[in-house]
């Protein structure tokens, strides 16, 4: 059975799509027949697609920037990753969900991060498939700079979100110059990108 993974918050700037595509790369590197729905009218994921050079593992493009494409997905898919648009009201969001069996939230630790993703962390509790725990709600701390991992600040941070990370992704330039050229940093078997690589195992495990 496909699963669906909706990456989503209302706060801009948090890494949606970054984030939304290096899982996309993580499972075809896995082996996994993924697909990439793009929901986002700002059309980034799809973008980044069509810069995706033949001869690297497959992702299947997926629109869903049309309302009545929701819920659309080619067959064969073992994941559908969906890159979700920032500003969207409740319903909008409802109807993401209602296909989802998780939600990632890439938060920045930040204060205004921090207001507007409790705000959006409690618009998506009172959506009945999560509140019934159908979809579960996953945070990713990301863009950390590389020695705040571990940092007392970070920690109290999380903690004023009431809910820890399942992954701590740092900021590195290779997501960008990758990006550049329809990659991420799993098609490339780099010894310097192996760290980082591994900062995503634990989001994938527990999805």
């Amino acid at each position: 059975m496909m699963k669906t993974i909706l990456i989503a918050n209302s706060k801009g700037g948090c890494g949606k799509t970054t984030v939304a595509v290096t899982l996309a790369g993580a499972l075809a590197r896995g082996g996994w027949t993924v697909g990439l729905a793009d929901a986002d009218p700002q059309k980034s994921s799809r973008r980044w697609l069509k810069r995706r050079p033949s001869g690297i593992r497959p992702i299947a493009q997926v629109d869903w920037t049309g309302a009545r494409s929701v819920g659309s997905a080619p067959k064969g898919l073992d994941w559908l990753i969906v890159d979700a648009p920032g500003a969207q009201d409740e319903a909008a969001l409802k109807a993401l969900v209602s296909e989802s069996h998780a939600v990632i939230v890439p938060v920045l630790p930040s204060t205004f991060d921090a207001d507007a993703t409790k705000r959006f962390l409690k618009m998506l509790g009172g959506i009945k498939r999560v509140r019934k725990g159908k979809a579960e709600a996953l945070l990713v701390a990301n863009r950390l700079r590389p020695r705040q991992r571990s940092s007392a600040r970070l920690a109290a941070f999380f903690d004023k979100m009431g809910q820890a990370p399942v992954a701590h992704v740092t900021e590195r330039a290779a997501y960008g110059d990758l990006a550049d050229e329809g990659l991420t940093i799993f098609d490339r078997d780099l010894a310097a990108l192996r760290p980082i690589q591994d900062q995503w195992a634990p989001l994938v495990d527990a999805l």
